[in-house]
């Protein structure tokens, strides 16, 4: 499969060009008033919770169209490439959504074109206040505390959920803490129709996720100031362990290999599967309307790479990356000021609480973040949140966390025959390599 989005730093590069000139033919209502106005807001589709997702956007419309007059006209993407494609064409030509909400690793690819509003002193007074968010929420919404432009909304720490009745029938006492010990878990877990874990290997968001945990874990950053570092001993061991629960370990439901995020949840929601590897807050609903209600917990993320019993010395104690979505406006916006109020809107504590209710996805908020410390299901989150990492700032980061996604797409076809070898890992590598390097010695 031809690697799709090769091209993308090139082509945000040339937009960046453009950005001046656009944003004077796009620029300037200032005006207060929203009567007979719209705003256009992108955000990722929720194919999770739709019906949920549909309720709160129209929710928010209404609040929104109370406040300021103005209506909201709601855009969608439904993957990484969607996601970046639309930054893209926007930026090209000048016109598109005016708020988006992109996922933080996504923030310094948006941040590269220039085609977003820096937050200064006005800009965060309108929106209530930099204070009013958590702080390490803050953590990548732009290179420095003053070159940002990434207003943090909601975040999403990943974590593991596992069945504490299939655990306690195998005489497992506790959580596995080691990708190593979570395999050995998943085998013991695993027997009949019972499997060990539940992988999402056709999710459009999740694969990159574990080799770069793994990898940042046993000292690797995948990216190293200017240099990518794909083809690296940690990195091939993270997809074999990757890989391996499904093709050698036989841990995953072989029907894994073209689920999605959602329906690894819905499975593991069944009751008969021991793990599932890669979860949020927002899987609550989701598990307290299966089989497993009462009998699931949330668990951190092992913190020591595969092959390894301690991390060693240079590695990265990452429990998740640092996930999210940030709130950004573009330059080219006429509506400038209205887009400034709907950010308020929708990271005031009110909104924050609801969208928690309705979508569990965590306030950026820190006062509505507080409310929720009593919820003993959300300590672990929390302290996933709390030992989050971000990925490399870096304009680059888009196009290699899809090359890190893409190997995985690759192999799928293997993967369904059952295996995959070394030989195919490596040379999948090499094409990921490639294109990494290609987009950071392009990056800016």
């Amino acid at each position: 499969m031809r690697y799709p989005t090769m091209r993308s730093t090139v082509a945000l590069a040339g937009a960046t060009a453009l950005v001046a000139a656009l944003a004077a033919c796009g620029g300037g209502d200032e005006s207060s008033s929203g009567a007979g106005k719209t705003i256009n807001v992108l955000i990722a589709a929720n194919t999770q919770y739709p019906e949920e997702q549909q309720a709160w956007q129209k929710s928010i419309a209404e609040k929104f169209k109370s406040q300021t007059g103005a209506d909201v006209k709601w855009e969608t993407f439904a993957s990484a490439n969607d996601e970046l494609t639309k930054i893209q064409t926007s930026v090209v030509a000048g016109s598109g959504p005016d708020v988006y909400a992109v996922g933080t690793t996504f923030t310094p690819t948006a941040y590269s074109t220039k085609a977003f509003v820096s937050l200064g002193d006005e800009e965060w007074t309108k929106i209530g206040g930099k204070e009013k968010f958590i702080p390490s929420s803050l953590g990548i919404s732009g290179p420095d505390e003053k070159e940002q432009v990434g207003i943090p909304w909601v975040g999403r720490p990943f974590v593991m959920v596992y069945n504490t009745e299939l655990l306690k029938a195998a005489g497992i006492d506790k959580p596995a803490t080691t990708w190593d010990e979570l395999t050995q878990h998943a085998k013991q877990l695993t027997k009949g129709d019972q499997y060990g874990l539940a992988v999402a290997y056709k999710d459009n968001f999740d694969p990159w996720k574990f080799i770069w945990g793994m990898s940042i874990q046993a000292g690797n950053p995948i990216v190293d100031g200017k240099t990518a570092r794909i083809q690296d001993p940690a990195v091939q061991k993270a997809y074999q362990t990757y890989f391996g629960w499904l093709a050698t370990d036989k841990v995953v439901n072989p029907a894994a290999v073209g689920w999605s995020n959602s329906q690894a949840l819905a499975e593991f929601a069944k009751g008969k599967t021991g793990y599932m590897a890669l979860t949020s807050a927002l899987a609550t609903k989701a598990l307290d309307a299966g089989a497993v209600k009462g009998n699931w917990e949330f668990a951190l993320l092992p913190t020591v790479p595969p092959g390894a019993t301690t991390r060693p010395a240079n590695g990265v104690e990452a429990a998740s990356i640092l996930s999210g979505d940030n709130l950004l406006v573009a330059d080219y916006s006429r509506n400038k000021d209205l887009a400034f109020a709907f950010v308020k809107l929708i990271t005031d504590q009110e909104a924050q609480l609801d969208i928690y209710k309705q979508l569990g996805q965590l306030p950026s908020n820190a006062a509505a973040a507080q409310t929720l410390q009593s919820d003993p299901r959300l300590k672990v989150v929390v302290e996933a949140q709390q030992k989050s990492v971000a990925t490399p700032f870096t304009g680059a980061w888009a196009d290699i966390q899809l090359a890190l996604t893409n190997s995985v797409v690759q192999s799928i076809p293997d993967l369904s025959k059952g295996s995959i070898s070394a030989a195919q890992i490596d040379g999948r590598l090499d094409t990921a390599q490639k294109s990494a390097q290609t987009a950071l010695d392009r990056a800016k």
